[in-house]
């Protein structure tokens, strides 16, 4: 019988701090999800800047992984600062992908922001002479897509649709929802 029905007050006024601890186990045993927040920066001639971590094969987008309750947006900022050596405020956000757990990873959340039309002096500013990054460069939309693997290249191609068109996209693997098979 619900407690409004007993007259028995209910469980968080009755005892307060045993309530808390209730709800922090709960916050315990919850998934978590991995976060990850790029930004997609552009050279006057529309080409993107791609950057080619030392740790992984392939080529990325600047940015990576949030930590431990850090907004995306704040995760973007701090990585575009450490990757790339520039100082960038936050853009709009383009697209929000649920990427599905693959190898030894669980499921993440990607959030890519517009990082705009860098000028020729903030191109110049780049510096990726740190551990984490070999080299970086402005390409093609398309080069840009090859370099960096089907997923994310998926998550790219969406990303400058939508910061073409003003929309926000959000996509499930790097695909449109509309395209997406109901989970299980």
């Amino acid at each position: 019988m619900a407690a409004a029905m007993t007259g028995e007050q209910p469980f968080y006024e009755r005892d307060p701090e045993a309530w808390q601890a209730h709800l922090a186990e709960g916050n315990r045993i919850q998934p978590r999800k991995r976060v990850g927040a790029d930004v997609v920066f552009r050279d006057q001639a529309g080409n993107v800047l791609i950057v080619e971590p030392r740790y992984k094969p392939g080529w990325d987008l600047p940015g990576g992984m949030a930590e431990a309750n850090e907004p995306p947006l704040a995760a973007a900022a701090r990585e575009v600062a450490e990757e790339l050596g520039l100082t960038w405020s936050g853009g709009r956000l383009l697209v929000l992908d649920w990427v599905a757990p693959h190898g030894p990873w669980d499921d993440s959340l990607m959030f890519v922001f517009d990082g705009g039309v860098l000028t020729a002096a903030e191109q110049q500013a780049i510096a990726t002479d740190d551990d984490e990054l070999a080299s970086h460069a402005f390409v093609a939309a398309d080069v840009a897509q090859a370099r960096v693997g089907p997923r994310l290249a998926r998550r790219l191609a969406a990303a400058l649709c939508a910061a073409a068109s003003g929309a926000t996209v959000y996509l499930q693997d790097g695909a449109t929802v509309e395209n997406v098979a109901p989970s299980p």
